[in-house]
C-alpha cells in the first residue's frame, strides 16, 4: 500500500536501549544527518500553500493585511470616556456645545448602567455563580470520563501492542533458530560435498596411476567412439570383458577353433592328393 509506514522496532520485545552510550549514540547519529543535510531555500515548493481562507473572518482578514502592509496597531481610544470642553475657538457656537452635553450625557449614563449591573450582582450573583459552578462540575465530570475512557483506549491499545509484539518475538525467535538450523545443515553438506570431491579426485588420480600406458601405436578414442564416456570408465568396461570373455562374440578362442579345424583339414587334403597320385 503506498504511503504505509513499517514500524521494525519491537519495544516490549527489544532490549538494549537503557544501555550505556546507546542514547548517546543515537543522538550523535541525529546530529550528524541534520550536519550533513542542507535544506534549499525553495525545498517546500512542491508543498500546497495551506488552504486558511475557511478560518479566516473579516477582523483577522484586516489584521493579517495590516501586518503585511507593515502599518503599526491603533492604540486604544479612551475619547469615550473624556468630557473635554469645546475647543477654545468654537466657544461661541452652539453646536459644539451641544456635543459636548450628548457627551456628558453618554458618560453619566454608562456610569449608571455600570451601578446597575454591581445592584444585578448584588442581588443574583450568588445564585448565578452557583448555577455556573453546577454547570462546570458536570462538565468537569463529563470531561474526566472522556478521560478515563481515553485511558482505557491506550491502555487496550498498548496491551495490544505487547500481545501482538510478544507473538511477533516468539515467531522471529522459532524462525531464527530454524535458519539457524539450516544454515547448520548447509554448512555440513557443503563440507561433506568437499569431502566427496577430494575423494572422487583421489580416486580418479588412482586410477590414472594404475592404468597401462598407452603405446605409441594406439590412437586415443575419440568422443564418438567412447559414446561419451570417460577414458577410466572405458578402461574398467575393457578389462571387465577380458576377463569375462562372451563365446558368443570372436575372440581369441574362436580363431584357436578355427586353427584346429584347418590342421584337421590338411591330413584329409594329403589322403586326397595321395589317391589322385595313384
Amino acid at each position: 500500500m503506498a504511503g504505509e509506514v513499517i514500524v521494525d522496532a519491537l519495544p516490549y520485545i527489544d532490549h538494549g536501549y537503557d544501555d550505556v552510550g546507546v542514547r548517546e549514540s543515537a543522538l550523535a547519529m541525529v546530529e550528524e544527518e541534520c550536519r550533513r543535510y542542507r535544506p534549499t531555500k525553495n525545498y517546500l515548493d512542491h508543498l500546497p500553500l495551506p488552504a486558511s481562507s475557511p478560518f479566516e473572518t473579516p477582523l483577522m482578514a484586516n489584521e493579517f493585511e495590516r501586518i503585511q502592509n507593515r502599518v503599526p496597531m491603533e492604540t486604544l481610544s479612551m475619547k469615550r470616556y473624556e468630557l473635554p470642553p469645546p475647543p477654545s475657538g468654537k466657544l461661541s457656537e452652539v453646536s459644539a456645545w451641544q456635543e459636548a452635553i450628548e457627551n456628558s450625557m453618554a458618560q453619566l449614563e454608562h456610569q449608571w448602567v455600570r451601578s446597575l449591573n454591581l445592584e444585578l450582582m448584588l442581588d443574583y450573583g450568588t445564585e448565578a455563580w452557583k448555577s455556573y459552578l453546577e454547570v462546570f462540575t458536570a462538565m468537569q465530570a463529563k470531561a474526566q470520563l472522556q478521560l478515563q475512557q481515553l485511558k482505557k483506549d491506550i491502555q487496550d491499545v498498548n496491551w495490544q501492542r505487547k500481545q501482538a509484539q510478544t507473538q511477533a518475538g516468539e515467531r522471529l525467535r522459532s524462525l531464527e533458530a530454524h535458519w539457524v538450523l539450516l544454515v547448520s545443515k548447509n554448512y555440513e553438506i557443503e563440507t561433506e560435498c568437499v569431502e566427496l570431491e577430494k575423494i572422487v579426485h583421489a580416486a580418479r588420480q588412482h586410477l590414472q596411476s594404475i592404468a597401462p600406458q598407452p603405446s605409441a601405436n594406439d590412437t586415443a578414442p575419440t568422443p564418438e567412439h567412447t559414446n561419451g564416456f570417460d577414458q577410466d570408465d572405458l578402461a574398467e568396461s575393457n578389462g571387465s570383458t577380458s576377463s569375462n570373455p562372451d563365446p558368443s562374440q570372436p575372440g581369441d578362442d574362436g580363431a584357436d577353433a578355427d586353427g584346429d579345424s584347418k590342421e584337421e583339414d590338411k591330413p584329409e587334403a594329403q589322403e586326397e592328393s595321395s589317391n589322385g597320385s595313384t
